[in-house]
């Protein structure tokens, strides 16, 4: 399965992702590819798959991104060849991505599940904004795009607000067992049961619903 993560800048989508990762067994981060400049600390191909311009818009033109959409000047976009691989290896994909690109994945991938991380208030929001070291224009901007994500939450199937991580992940945790536990996911591959519980659950009569 996919779980596309979203939220406005500042809200710890990057924390609590990697938090999850290390609380749910088998789930995959898939590593966005990016063109803005590394930042101090990053690694290449494990906080993001950084690239210069024409080698991601060569991607773009192959098809190699699931989706990808331009932010504040720089691209960013999905590798599809890693969902594939996690699919193949029957590992759920966790994605942080933006709101634009949650939208584009869900069209492709219809019974992926969107889950906004929304901060406890707009104020709280401005605070670690600041903390971060943005200034006023800048700052300015990603508050402008965050009321905008904020409007777009309701689209979503999950909101979850993060104001102590500790919940938030425990959160997130419960939503992805869950969902691994859905029927239909369980009819596309039966374990722990034998052949004819099977055949039952794929063509046997019931006479209730």
């Amino acid at each position: 399965m996919l779980f596309v993560l979203s939220a406005p800048s500042g809200a710890g989508k990057t924390t609590i992702a990697q938090r999850l990762l290390k609380s749910v067994e088998n789930l995959r981060r898939v590593i966005t590819a990016t063109t803005r400049a590394k930042r101090e600390g990053e690694v290449h191909e494990v906080d993001y798959i950084f690239m210069k311009k024409e080698e991601f818009l060569h991607h773009v033109e192959r098809g190699s991104f699931l989706e990808y959409a331009e932010v504040y000047g720089n691209y960013y976009g999905t590798p599809k060849d890693q969902v594939l691989r996690n699919e193949e290896e029957g590992v759920d994909s966790l994605l942080v991505i933006d709101v634009q690109g949650a939208k584009s994945v869900k069209a492709s991938y219809p019974e992926s599940v969107l889950i906004f991380l929304m901060p406890p208030s707009f104020e709280e929001l401005r605070r670690r904004l600041i903390s971060r070291g943005y200034g006023t224009e800048n700052l300015e901007q990603r508050l402008r795009k965050a009321e905008e994500e904020i409007a777009c939450a309701r689209h979503f199937d999950y909101i979850v607000v993060n104001e102590f991580i500790d919940d938030t992940v425990l959160a997130l945790r419960n939503i992805i067992i869950s969902h691994r536990y859905r029927v239909s996911r369980f009819l596309k591959k039966p374990e722990g049961v034998d052949s004819q519980i099977v055949n039952l659950l794929k063509e046997g009569t019931c006479g209730v619903f």
